[in-house]
């Protein structure tokens, strides 16, 4: 199923945020293009400029950014992931986030907060299998 994966990235910039250095981390560590981007710009609860990122990845593109992401993460993480499968998919939807503080790092922790938004998706015909696709989604780097 990596072949038909899609990746979907948000990515909440503030005010007080360097724009190029996060364009510059994804292309280092993803190979990601600022041109892979689409910016929307928007205010704030206090009027402050809020700067929003958007990567929809298909096809060769989505199967490298996975096979990068997933060099990066333990083998922990990667168990982790595996095993909160199905807390984590809506809709053949795989959720989860990175800390953007510790991204900026070259480290990718799991975190809640000021976090980056990745949303694998893969077509999966019958929930039962979601598991399985996931599972085996995930276990390609090892």
């Amino acid at each position: 199923m990596i072949d038909k994966i899609e990746v979907t990235i948000d990515v909440i910039i503030h005010a007080t945020e360097d724009i190029s250095k996060i364009f510059k981390i994804f292309e280092e560590l993803f190979h990601l293009k600022e041109e892979n981007f689409t910016i929307h710009e928007t205010t704030g609860h206090f009027d402050n400029p809020i700067i929003m990122l958007n990567a929809e990845i298909v096809k060769k593109e989505a199967q490298n950014f996975m096979k990068k992401l997933l060099e990066f993460l333990s083998n922990e993480q990667i168990n982790q992931l595996i095993e909160e499968i199905e807390e984590r998919t809506i809709d053949s939807r795989f959720h989860m986030r990175l800390d953007k503080q510790e991204l900026m790092k070259g480290k990718l922790v799991f975190g809640e907060n000021e976090s980056i938004k990745i949303k694998i998706h893969t077509p999966i015909y019958n929930k039962k299998n979601t598991v399985k696709t996931f599972t085996e989604i995930f276990q390609i780097a090892n």
